[in-house]
């Protein structure tokens, strides 16, 4: 029985592993097939606007945040915040115009005190992950001991 157990233990953990990479590996298509897409729209556009090099570091950003899934397991949170500040900057600087028009300054702060909060955000995980690591980390460290 216990060799039953220890053998659906192996073919559960192998599928997971296979869904883990089939998956990566299309979310990682699907960024690069979007950027190059983008990309050779900006090149027959002949210039690139800010709001397209905003786009482009959005795609630098999920590819990254990819690979280090990929090899590492985890998921980056702040890779996530990072996302999340560049789409909040490109919404900035793509509706400064229409917001400042329309009087909504109340839009303009909340963005900007959000883009703020997440800067902060950064900044806590970084200084905690260097100063007393990750959980994970522990755990694979007392595995090897």
């Amino acid at each position: 029985m216990e060799n039953r157990t220890v053998w659906i233990h192996k073919v559960g953990d192998m599928l997971v592993d296979a869904f883990h990479y089939l998956a990566l590996f299309g979310i990682g298509a699907t960024v690069v097939w979007s950027a190059v897409h983008d990309y050779i729209v900006m090149m027959h556009e002949g210039h690139a606007t800010l709001e397209d090099i905003l786009l482009l570091f959005i795609y630098l950003e999920l590819g990254a945040m990819i690979g280090t899934y990929f090899k590492t397991r985890r998921m980056p949170v702040q890779f996530l915040i990072y996302i999340a500040i560049t789409a909040l900057s490109r919404h900035l600087v793509i509706d400064v115009r229409k917001v400042a028009d329309d009087f909504h300054i109340h839009l303009l702060i909340a963005i900007t005190v959000s883009i703020v909060l997440l800067s902060l955000a950064i900044l806590i995980l970084s200084y905690t992950a260097k100063n007393y690591g990750c959980p994970e980390d522990n755990k694979s460290n007392q595995s090897l001991e």
